[in-house]
């Protein structure tokens, strides 16, 4: 974990960022406490160690990916000055820098003229989303697939807006019947297309969304939080390929740099294909926005207080790594998609285990081979328990149970979901990591099965 060579190249940037404040008079720095520093440092490190390994490839469970060390040092060197980007004020250079990444975003979906600004998540991205949603659309309904992030409801609660959550098909995408079928009523104001939902990694069938959008005029939210960094991937299935191709047709998009964009917690983006919805956020403040003429970043956000230090790592990471097809960014996302494909496989062919669909993205569900659907649930948990006993950190599902109708043969189908388990193969490391995850899984399966039986 601990990178020597960033440590020197953090305290050899720090210096160089010193020297561009030499001019300043001098004066004694006392923070109080420093002298008991040492002893804080080292019961913060007794803490952290209490943590699953996320950053090592046999951590395989949620989607947490290591920033990448220029945005660790960045972020670091940032901190130093602790800038704000709610106004120009108090984040000069990085607001700057916030405008170029956001731009840079949303150029890999197609668009040079737009509004659009970091923030915490994706959850507060979304819920701006929303909210210019139900600015625009007002009284009108918003819905969603049953496999969209649960945090749309609760958005649509805070909101005061009127939220449906619609059926998925057997593969975790949007029922597209379901869908048709809903718009003909009439108050469906916003649809939120997931592109690569948190639990299967799911694309939802955006081209034919598309479609009804131009036939009924609704407004299209794609929540790409967890997927949008897709696009620039050049080895998806033919269906995700061409809803990420058309993403750019969207009214608003979601996409996380915490999650595939290699960015420290927390770094979501919110982006609006129409500038004029800025309108929405007029407001008057009488002290944030009069020392310039420049659009202050807190003038087109809901938030106000914003890290400039998130920005700061997200410009130096997409300038050592462009964000664009073929390159080498994207050939990490590629990497996962491969280890996802891989591990499947894996899965699929072996008899002691249950595939649900094949991955669209680099997330992988099964589950374990049993009698029935609730035996097949408490074996998922003995094993993700005896997988932790081997080093391997995999994670926790409740699906339905129609996602494995296809594969489940004579297990009887006594409830309706079925717990089982999921692995989101998101560092471009674990390509390299299969086999070793493989191994340690099968060792934990045979270790559970071995007591059941």
């Amino acid at each position: 974990m601990l990178d020597q060579k960033s440590l020197e190249l953090l305290i050899q940037a720090a210096k160089t960022l010193d020297e561009g404040f030499s001019g300043l008079p001098e004066f004694e720095f006392k923070p109080a406490g420093l002298e008991r520093m040492s002893e804080a440092l080292n019961a913060t490190v007794e803490r952290l160690r209490d943590n699953y390994p996320y950053f090592h490839p046999l951590y395989a469970g949620q989607m947490l990916k290591p920033p990448h060390p220029a945005a660790r040092l960045a972020y670091a060197l940032a901190m130093w000055i602790n800038p704000n980007n709610h106004a120009l004020d108090g984040g000069r250079a990085t607001s700057a820098m916030e405008k170029e990444v956001v731009a840079e975003i949303a150029g890999m979906f197609g668009w040079k003229n737009f509004l659009g600004h970091l923030c915490g998540g994706g959850t507060m991205a979304n819920l701006e989303a929303l909210w210019v949603a139900g600015r625009l659309q007002p009284g009108k309904k918003i819905v969603a697939s049953e496999q969209a992030h649960y945090t749309h409801g609760r958005i649509s609660g805070v909101l005061k807006l009127p939220f449906e959550s619609l059926a998925c098909d057997e593969l975790g995408r949007m029922d597209m019947n379901t869908l048709a079928r809903r718009i003909e009523h009439g108050d469906v104001g916003t649809v939120v297309a997931t592109l690569g939902t948190t639990a299967t990694g799911s694309v939802d069938p955006l081209p034919e969304i598309l479609d009804l959008r131009a036939k009924h005029g609704f407004r299209l939210h794609a929540d790409a939080a967890y997927g949008g960094y897709f696009a620039l991937a050049g080895n998806l299935d033919k269906e995700a390929q061409s809803a990420f191709a058309r993403i750019g047709e969207a009214d608003s998009i979601v996409i996380d740099p915490h999650k595939h964009g290699l960015q420290p917690y927390g770094c979501g983006c919110v982006l609006f294909r129409d500038p004029q919805v800025g309108r929405l956020y007029k407001h008057d403040s009488p002290y944030t926005y009069f020392s310039s003429a420049e659009l202050h970043l807190g003038e087109i956000s809901l938030e106000c207080s914003r890290p400039g230090a998130a920005a700061a790592a997200l410009w130096a990471t997409q300038r050592l790594l462009p964000l664009k097809r073929n390159g080498e960014f994207a050939s990490g996302l590629e990497r996962g998609r491969k280890a996802a494909l891989a591990l499947f496989e894996k899965v699929h062919a072996d008899g002691r285990f249950v595939a649900a669909f094949a991955p669209e993205l680099d997330i992988v569900v099964f589950a374990p081979k049993a009698a029935s659907v609730s035996e097949a649930s408490v074996l998922a948990r003995k094993i993700f328990e005896a997988a932790v006993r081997h080093d391997l950190h995999l994670a926790v599902a409740e699906l339905p149970v129609r996602f494995w109708e296809a594969n489940l043969g004579a297990m009887k189908r006594d409830r309706e979901t079925i717990t089982c388990l999921r692995s989101v193969l998101m560092k471009p490391e674990h390509f390299d990591w299969v086999e070793r995850i493989w191994g340690l899984l099968s060792s934990a399966a045979d270790e559970v099965v071995a007591v059941w039986h």
